[in-house]
């Protein structure tokens, strides 16, 4: 038996502080995983709802996204590959794994992936540096050919402008073992480095990112043109990825906002 006081208590106000704080905290995180274009789990809303100002733990972050159906886009298996003949090993793998360097444009790595639309395959080629995981250069053709990796290598070449001889890592495709591939590097002071045949752990950053483009952008829809998917990889790189998508490798920062604080911080000379 309720007493008629504590009723007409209730009835004034009949939800709790606590489920009026979880319902209006579920409705920035719900705000903070659209922004992210629906890719971002419970640690990068948590992180996000902090730089606003919230006062929230990833656990209770993890609940309340979990009542709402809020979750980070899963992954995709990688289909067995087979390998076969004569492997064409023109470089060592050098990088060796050693994926954390501690300034900018000292290694870049390079791959290649493909985009399905109603058109055709187009090709994509990333370079990446090493250092915030920037992509600093990119290209797509209609084939998958030396010249589609030189011209991704071109662009981060024109954009870094890098003054030094450094470290460029990619797999054994062929787009990386002909004569051309080798010349551009020996005019642009850039060393090769390879990894062993097969192995995508020796390319792993470079994995991850077309890993995160596919899971995040390019696996929700096939394209109807290549023009549209050339748009859509556009708008990925470089108006999120780069400038927005926090990278738990940045301290949960982006590639240019990391960038920036570095640079501001060896300016300072911190």
């Amino acid at each position: 038996m309720v007493h008629f006081s504590g009723f007409y208590a209730w009835l004034k106000e009949p939800l709790s502080q606590r489920v009026l704080e979880d319902a209006r905290q579920t409705e920035l995180i719900q705000q903070a995983w659209t922004d992210s274009g629906k890719v971002y789990g419970y640690r990068k809303l948590a992180d996000d709802l902090r730089d606003a100002g919230e006062t929230c733990s990833e656990n209770r972050v993890a609940r309340l996204a979990g009542f709402a159906g809020i979750a980070a886009q899963i992954g995709y298996k990688r289909q067995p590959r087979r390998f076969g003949g004569k492997p064409s090993v023109v470089a060592d793998a050098t990088l060796d794994r050693q994926f954390e360097v501690d300034a900018p444009d000292h290694i870049w790595v390079i791959d290649i992936t493909y985009i399905r639309t109603h058109e055709g395959w187009p090709y994509l080629a990333v370079v990446i540096g090493l250092f915030t995981r920037r992509v600093v250069g990119w290209s797509m053709q209609f084939r998958m050919t030396t010249d589609l990796a030189l011209q991704a290598l071109l662009v981060a070449v024109w954009r870094r402008k890098p003054k030094h001889r450094f470290l460029i890592h990619s797999d054994q495709g062929s787009q990386f073992t002909g004569k051309e591939w080798q010349s551009f590097l020996s005019k642009h002071n850039l060393d090769a480095s390879m990894s062993s045949r097969g192995n995508c752990h020796d390319n792993a950053v470079a994995e991850s990112l077309i890993h995160l483009l596919k899971r995040e952008r390019i696996r929700q829809w096939t394209y109807t043109t290549r023009d549209a998917s050339r748009q859509d990889v556009f708008d990925y790189i470089e108006m999120f990825y780069n400038p927005i998508r926090k990278h738990t490798n940045n301290g949960m920062l982006s590639p240019v906002d990391y960038e920036t604080e570095q640079r501001k911080m060896n300016e300072a000379g911190v």
